[in-house]
């Protein structure tokens, strides 16, 4: 996804700062990361409080394969496939990431 595309996306929030990271990009909004862009996704951050909301959406959460193989799950999850098509739902998604984020500092 282009700079264009990702500003858009977060536009709810404000400004956003794309910064490349380990193969993909974080997204930023006032210093702190909330999502991820990576091999063309974007990915939400979530905690344990709003991961089963992303889950009732139909989000799936990043895994990586680790050490022996075993998966390892990232607090990032996919967007809402709804969330592409409306911007007032997108909204939504992103505040629970940033609102995710601001818990984690």
């Amino acid at each position: 996804m282009d700079r264009d595309g990702i500003e858009e996306m977060f536009q709810a929030l404000g400004p956003v700062t794309i910064k490349r990271m380990f193969g993909g990009k974080g997204i930023y909004h006032q210093g702190i990361i909330l999502a991820l862009e990576y091999r063309g996704d974007i990915l939400l951050k979530a905690d344990g409080e709003s991961a089963p909301d992303f889950e009732a959406a139909g989000s799936r959460q990043w895994t990586y394969e680790g050490k022996r193989g075993q998966p390892v799950k990232m607090p990032y999850w996919s967007v809402p496939d709804a969330a592409y098509d409306d911007p007032d739902e997108m909204a939504v998604w992103v505040r629970r990431a940033y609102e995710a984020a601001l818990r984690a500092r």
